[in-house]
C-alpha cells in the first residue's frame, strides 16, 4: 500500500543525503590508520556522553516504529510496558555482568570470548552461531521496517533504499570499526531525541488528525480482570523475550568494554535504561491509541495511521529523517558486531591460512549484507523477525548467564 505523503523524489533525496551525511562522518573517523583496539573496542576511552549515545542509538532501530505499535495491537497496554521494560532492562543487567566481565577479561572484547574459556568449545560454536544469528535477523529486520515505511510514504522502490542504505552504511564501518560507530552515533543520538520530542508534540498537542487522546481513561475503566491479565501476561513474554535476547547483542558487549572505567560504564547504562525505557512505552502508546479509536490500518503501520497526514509534508519528513537516523544507527552496530566476532574467533571457528582476520570479516560482512537485501524484499513482519531470533536466545539465556 502506498501513501503519496511525500513525493518519490524528494524520499530519494533525503535518504541519499542522510546516507552520504553519516558516511562522511564515519570516514572522517577512519581517515587515519584503524587499530584492532580502535575498530573492536574504541580505544577503550569513551565518557558518559559518548557511551549513553552510543547505547541508545544502537538499541533503538526503525523496528521502535513497527515493533512496539503492533505488540500494543496484539496484546494491549500489558505488552507495551513489557516491551518497553524488555528493551531497557538489559541496560541494567549490564551494569552487573558488564562490571563483572570486564574483571574476568580485562582485555577482552566479546561475550564468547568467556563462553569459550568457562564452557569449552562445543557451547561456544553455539553461542557464536546464536549470537551471529540473532544479529543477522536484526539487521534483517532494520532494513526491511526502513524499506517498507519508505514506501509506504513516497513509493520508493524498497531495494532502492535498502541498497543505499546498506552500501553507504557497510562502507564506513568496513573501514573504520567501532570508533566511526560511536562517532556517527553521537550525532544520531542528538537528532533522534530532538525528533522524539517534536513527534510527541505532533501527536498529543497538535494532533491534526482529530484523534480522541482520553482513549485510555475511557477504556481502562470497561476492562475486567481477565482482559487486563491477559494484556499483562503478553508483556510478561514480550519482557523475557526481548530482555534475554539484547544480552547476546555483541554491539552491546563491544560498549561494555569501550567505557573508561567501570564507573562511566554504570553512569551511561543507567541513562540508557531510562532513555529507551520512555522512547519505546511512547510508541507503543501509539498503537494502543490507533486500535482504541478504531483506525483500519496494517497492523505494521499503527504509528503512521495517527500521525501522518497528507497535509502536513513536515511532520513526514520529520518521520523519514527520525527513522534513516534510528536505522543507520543500528545497522552500523550491527555490521560492526557481526565483524568483530568474525575477527575475534576467526581461529576458533573458521579457522581459514590464508585470510587474514580483517579480511575474512569484510568478505563475510559483504556476503551477509547482500542476502539482507533480498530477505528485506520479501516484507515479512518485522516484529515476527524478532520474535523469531527471541524464542532461541531464551533457550540459552539461563545457561549461559548462570555459569
Amino acid at each position: 500500500m502506498i501513501n503519496s505523503f511525500l513525493s518519490l523524489n524528494l524520499a530519494f533525496t533525503v535518504v541519499v543525503f542522510i546516507s552520504t551525511l553519516f558516511l562522511f562522518v564515519g570516514i572522517f573517523y577512519s581517515r587515519k590508520k584503524v587499530s584492532l583496539n580502535t575498530y573492536l573496542v574504541s580505544d577503550r576511552n569513551e565518557g558518559v556522553f559518548s557511551l549513553s549515545a552510543t547505547l541508545i542509538a544502537s538499541s533503538l532501530g526503525a523496528w521502535i516504529l513497527f515493533g512496539p505499535p503492533t505488540a500494543a495491537t496484539w496484546g494491549g497496554f500489558g505488552s507495551v510496558i513489557g516491551y518497553a521494560l524488555g528493551t531497557a532492562f538489559p541496560m541494567i543487567l549490564l551494569i552487573f555482568f558488564g562490571k563483572k566481565i570486564r574483571l574476568l577479561l580485562p582485555k577482552g572484547k566479546s561475550l564468547t570470548e568467556l563462553v569459550l574459556k568457562k564452557f569449552g568449545k562445543n557451547l561456544f560454536k553455539l553461542i557464536f552461531s546464536l549470537m551471529i544469528f540473532y544479529l543477522f535477523i536484526f539487521l534483517c529486520a532494520e532494513v526491511t521496517a526502513i524499506s517498507k515505511l519508505i514506501y509506504y510514504i513516497s513509493g520508493l522502490n524498497i531495494w532502492i533504499s535498502a541498497s543505499i542504505i546498506l552500501f553507504f552504511t557497510l562502507t564506513y564501518v568496513l573501514f573504520g570499526g567501532l570508533k566511526a560507530t560511536i562517532r556517527s552515533d553521537r550525532i544520531q543520538f542528538v537528532i533522534i531525541v530532538l525528533l522524539f520530542f517534536y513527534l510527541i508534540f505532533s501527536v498529543f498537542l497538535q494532533n491534526n488528525n482529530n484523534l480522541n487522546l482520553n482513549i485510555f481513561q475511557e477504556n481502562f475503566l470497561k476492562f475486567d480482570s481477565k482482559s487486563l491479565i491477559s494484556s499483562f501476561q503478553f508483556g510478561f513474554v514480550f519482557f523475557i523475550a526481548v530482555a534475554a535476547t539484547n544480552l547476546f547483542h555483541q554491539g552491546n558487549w563491544q560498549r561494555v568494554y569501550a567505557a573508561k572505567n567501570d564507573k562511566i560504564l554504570v553512569k551511561s547504562l543507567l541513562i540508557s535504561f531510562f532513555i529507551i525505557f520512555l522512547i519505546v512505552l511512547f510508541m507503543g502508546v501509539t498503537g494502543t491509541i490507533s486500535k482504541l479509536n478504531g483506525l483500519k490500518f496494517n497492523e505494521d503501520l499503527a504509528f503512521f495511521t495517527i500521525i501522518l497526514n497528507k497535509n502536513d509534508i513536515l511532520v513526514s519528513l520529520i518521520i523519514l529523517i527520525f527513522s534513516l537516523c534510528l536505522t543507520i544507527s543500528t545497522v552500523d552496530t550491527l555490521l560492526n558486531s557481526i565483524s568483530s566476532l568474525t575477527i575475534v574467533h576467526s581461529k576458533d571457528f573458521f579457522n581459514f591460512k590464508y585470510l587474514t582476520n580483517k579480511k575474512l570479516s569484510n568478505i563475510v560482512l559483504i556476503l551477509l549484507s547482500i542476502v539482507c537485501l533480498i530477505i528485506a524484499l520479501y516484507q515479512f513482519s518485522v516484529l515476527y523477525l524478532f520474535l523469531l531470533a527471541d524464542l532461541l536466545c531464551c533457550a540459552c539465556v539461563y545457561v549461559i548467564f548462570k555459569g
